[in-house]
């Protein structure tokens, strides 16, 4: 009967982990902070003089967001 081959160690069968450096995580944690802002903006602040969009279809929209996050609405 033949022999089975002896089991290879575990380290050699993962994968090494390779670091992702700053310049590839850069310019989506921008995109990601810039998205964040802009709905911050429209959650917290979209009403009134600095509004964006006329009416209260905005407002409406975000309103229990609003209350959630501790903004004033009315």
């Amino acid at each position: 009967m033949a022999q089975s081959a002896a089991p290879t160690s575990l380290s050699a069968a993962t994968p090494a982990i390779t670091p992702i450096s700053l310049k590839a995580i850069a310019p989506w944690a921008l995109f990601f902070g810039i998205l964040m802002l802009v709905l911050l903006y429209f959650v917290g602040t979209e009403q009134g003089v600095t509004s964006v969009f006329s009416g209260e279809g905005v407002h409406e929209w975000v309103h229990d967001g609003r209350h959630l996050l501790g903004f004033p609405c009315h």
